[in-house]
Parts: structure tokens; C-alpha cells; sequence
């Protein structure tokens, strides 16, 4: 499978609570590919992880985790962050700002740069969630398809999902996998997100001969993807959780 910066094929061995004000949970993976234990810090959401080539005793990664949990505090502590969707707030939607509004409406409705949505601040961020992917679905797919019609290749099966490490891939059968969240990004970039992963229908690598064809598909791909690099881990921070319930305190 080729995909926009892959990581490679690894497994989840579960998490590991280090012990500390406060604690870290670290998600445990091991790998094929990897020759050595690494530590990753993510910058978009703060997630720790732990990856172990594939005959490393776990009591190694662990020993490892340990003597460098100073290192990985320090890295959590410049980790920006997330950026709660709720009502009253707005959200990234084409490349601009949309407030969502409350109003008499049924369900989300948007007029110009106002998402108008039921008074409901529980629900709104499924809501705005749900919206976000439906329109993902129709613009994204329409670009898939053009773009395949130029290169004469016929698409799989295309899905959306909610990658955090990359924005699409394609399969050797040829099915395709794009994030719904480029939906908050301007259309150019969903556009170009599109034409890259249709490319490795004719080249399954990143090699001169794909960026040629890629090129053929969306001539500034530079541009989309230096925006990308500096823009698409506020994307990811978007945070469509629902609001969390008060605490009670009850005798």
C-alpha cells in the first residue's frame, strides 16, 4: 500500500501507565521494520508511543521509556492544544472560518459562513462532525473520479476515515482512503489530496516516474503540500468530543 507519508506495518501490543505527576500512558507497538526502540511524541494530540523491533524484549522498551521520561514530559509540555468544536465557536470549513450558530432548525444547515444548528451543545459537535464527513464524501469523490478519468485507471473502493498519520492512501488493488478532514482544508488541498493517491494507481511509490504523473493530475502539488506541512496539524487538533458533564459532588 502506498499513502501520503506512510509509517510502515507495525502491531498494537496495548498501554503502559509510567507513574508520575501526572501519569503517561504510552501505547506499546511493535514492528517488523524496525531496527531499534523509538520513542514518538506526537505534536498534534500529545499520544506517546513506544515501538519495539519485532524480537525486543518488552522489558527493554520499558527500561528505555523510563530512562527517558524526562525527554518526554519535556516534549508533552510544548504540545499545543486541541481545539474544541462547540456551539457558539466556529470551526475550519473550506479553508475559512464558519460560526456555528443556534437556530430554529432541524439539522445542520449552512448559510454563507454560519453553520445554523439545533440548540443543543451536547450534540453539536456530532453534528458538525457528521456534516464535515457527508460533504468530505461528495467533494472528495468527485475529485477522485476526475482525476482517475484523466489517467484512464479504474478506482476501487473508496472510504474516509479519521487518520491521524496520514491523509490518504491507495491499495494494490486499488482502493482508495482519504481523511474526511480535509474538508476544513481549502478545496485546492482536498484536491490535490485526491490526485496524489489517484496517481499511484499507475505508480505504487513516490519514485520521479509517480511525481511526474502527479504532476500530469495536479500541476502545484508543491504548494498543497508545503500547506500541508504547515497547516495540517491544526487540522488534526480539531476536537469533535462532546462537552464533558459537570462534576457533582453528592453526600
Amino acid at each position: 500500500m502506498s499513502s501520503l507519508w506512510p509509517w510502515g506495518s507495525r502491531r498494537d501490543m496495548g498501554e503502559h501507565v509510567l507513574p508520575g505527576d501526572p501519569p503517561l500512558t504510552v501505547a506499546l507497538r511493535r514492528s517488523d521494520r524496525a531496527r531499534r526502540i523509538t520513542l514518538r511524541v506526537s505534536h498534534r494530540d500529545g499520544r506517546v508511543t513506544l515501538t519495539l523491533p519485532r524480537r525486543t524484549p518488552e522489558r527493554e522498551g520499558l527500561a528505555f521509556l523510563r530512562d527517558r521520561e524526562a525527554w518526554v514530559r519535556g516534549h508533552l509540555d510544548r504540545v499545543a492544544p486541541s481545539r474544541e468544536v462547540r456551539l457558539g465557536g466556529s470551526l475550519p470549513y473550506l479553508g475559512r472560518e464558519i460560526a456555528l450558530r443556534p437556530a430554529a432548525v432541524r439539522g445542520p444547515r449552512l448559510d454563507g459562513d454560519t453553520l445554523l444548528m439545533p440548540d443543543d451543545a451536547v450534540r453539536a459537535p456530532a453534528r458538525a462532525h457528521g456534516l464535515s464527513q457527508a460533504r468530505a464524501r461528495d467533494a472528495l469523490s468527485t475529485a477522485v473520479d476526475r482525476h482517475a478519468a484523466v489517467l484512464g485507471r479504474p478506482v476501487g473502493r473508496l472510504t474516509f476515515r479519521d487518520t491521524r498519520s496520514r491523509w490518504g492512501s491507495c491499495s494494490s488493488a486499488g482502493d482508495i482512503m482519504l481523511s474526511w478532514r480535509l474538508m476544513m482544508a481549502p478545496p485546492e488541498i482536498g484536491d490535490y489530496v485526491a490526485a496524489h493517491e489517484v496517481a499511484h494507481l499507475a505508480e505504487m511509490n513516490h519514485s520521479a516516474a509517480f511525481w511526474t504523473v502527479c504532476a500530469r493530475l495536479y500541476p502545484d502539488h508543491r504548494a498543497a503540500r508545503d500547506w500541508l506541512r504547515t497547516h495540517g496539524d491544526a487540522l488534526q487538533r480539531i476536537d469533535f468530543a462532546p462537552p464533558a458533564a459537570p462534576f457533582e459532588a453528592r453526600a
